[in-house]
């Protein structure tokens, strides 16, 4: 049973309802007269986030890394093209350490599936776990490393904060 203020809320937040549909002004003439609830404008900007941009889902932590960083640090032109590049390259290191990480598990589990566990198949495994993130470290240093070189000091003062406050992760 839902509390009866669990109902008012879930119809008025789900459009469920509600007596502003029986008066003329639902979700349907709200449209027809292009007023939008905040509700919907949340929504529609949640929908827009999870697209996959140019990208991806976060190489620095956040879902939209180079625009937020574009505004954030208030880069110019050159800087904003310089970064997408770097940030490209580490979305393509992070998208093979993925690859490499779900063969270390295919690898660990074929390792336990036979009569008699194989821990040479095991080592393998770790070692390519390890390899891996030794490798993605490398590139997390070189990509910071051109990105400072990229900034002014001042926007590399915010860059720290952002990185400080875990606002940006890295």
């Amino acid at each position: 049973m839902m509390h009866p203020g669990m109902l008012y809320w879930w119809k008025t937040h789900r459009g469920g309802g509600g007596w502003d549909a029986y008066a003329g002004c639902g979700h349907a003439a709200r449209e027809e007269h292009g007023w939008r609830s905040r509700r919907d404008r949340w929504r529609d900007a949640y929908e827009a986030s999870h697209h996959d941009s140019e990208l991806g889902a976060g190489a620095l932590g956040v879902r939209r890394p180079l625009r937020y960083l574009a505004y954030k640090l208030d880069l110019d032109e050159q800087q904003v093209s310089e970064l997408a590049r770097i940030l490209s390259e580490l979305k393509t290191e992070r998208a093979q350490a993925e690859v490499d990480g779900r063969r270390a598990t295919t690898a660990l589990a074929d390792a336990i599936a036979g009569e008699q566990f194989n821990a040479e198949r095991a080592n393998e495994a770790g070692a390519m776990r390890v390899a891996t993130a030794e490798h993605l470290r490398d590139a997390v240093i070189k990509a910071l490393g051109r990105i400072h070189a990229l900034l002014e000091p001042e926007q590399r003062e915010r860059l720290a904060y952002l990185i400080r406050t875990g606002t940006l992760q890295i």
